[in-house]
């Protein structure tokens, strides 16, 4: 059995204690023995009192400590752990595995994920991406990632930085699109759940299509009056910043291709 201890009380911890107890539950071989949080009570919904903790002196022995905390608060967190030689992981993906402090052995645990609170997630479908320093630890860290996860690579901090980066432009970006659109529509009185079926049908084609490839709308085409007047259109400046920047990126892609 793996003993396993997660730090931290966010929206990832929460996610991941579900995770370990239904793998738990599943007799996968994982024992999710302690949590540590400094508000005992913003666990007491997910896991018995008994089991968290609040004092670094009181962590129990584990094969695997995971430290789920703002990337801010990493290197201090695991700066703060009382014990040496274990195996000590952070779940940040624009994080170098160097943060962590050099008299436990170093890990990444990074679910390829956005996580929002109360919104549930199958971790059987979300990639997990590991580094170690050794071998050993990989083979560990790799046991305790397929509890969880049907997806599991090997992406050293280099990769995973630049994974990071891509994933702000298809998730985080995007989003702020969406918002961006949701704002338009409000300003004309549109319900934004016309575009819903074509937020779908965009993520959706990319299941089957490069990007590239998937690629529609006036700018590809070059369709200057339309791009024109939608500029013209837009009155608020960042929005048309914005709305030209792209316009002028996938023009550029283009010429490229």
């Amino acid at each position: 059995m793996i003993k396993v201890i997660i730090i931290g009380s966010g929206n990832l911890a929460q996610h991941l204690i579900v995770a370990f107890q239904n793998s738990q539950n599943e007799g996968a071989g994982i024992e999710l023995i302690q949590v540590f949080s400094r508000k005992k009570e913003a666990l007491t919904h997910l896991v018995d009192s008994s089991k968290i903790t609040s004092d670094y002196n009181q962590l129990l022995e584990a094969d695997l400590y995971i430290i789920a905390v703002s990337d801010d608060a990493i290197a201090s967190v695991s700066a703060q752990l009382p014990f040496e030689d274990r195996l000590v992981v952070h779940t940040s993906g624009g994080v170098v595995i160097d943060v962590l402090d050099n008299k436990n052995r170093k890990g990444v645990f990074y679910p390829l994920q956005t996580f929002t609170k109360n919104k549930a997630v199958d971790f059987k479908n979300i990639p997990m991406c590991l580094e170690t320093e050794n071998t050993a630890d990989f083979q560990l860290l790799e046991k305790v990632a397929k509890s969880i996860s049907n997806s599991v690579f090997a992406i050293d901090s280099h990769q995973r930085k630049a994974l990071h980066v891509a994933a702000v432009f298809v998730n985080n970006f995007t989003n702020h699109l969406y918002q961006i659109g949701n704002e338009i529509c409000q300003e004309n009185q549109i319900p934004f759940d016309i575009l819903k079926p074509l937020i779908l049908e965009t993520a959706q084609k990319i299941m089957h299509l490069s990007p590239e490839k998937a690629q529609t709308g006036p700018a590809i085409r070059n369709d200057k009056k339309t791009i024109e007047a939608h500029e013209l259109f837009l009155s608020h400046k960042n929005q048309s910043t914005i709305y030209k920047l792209l316009t002028q990126s996938i023009q550029d892609n283009g010429k490229e291709l």
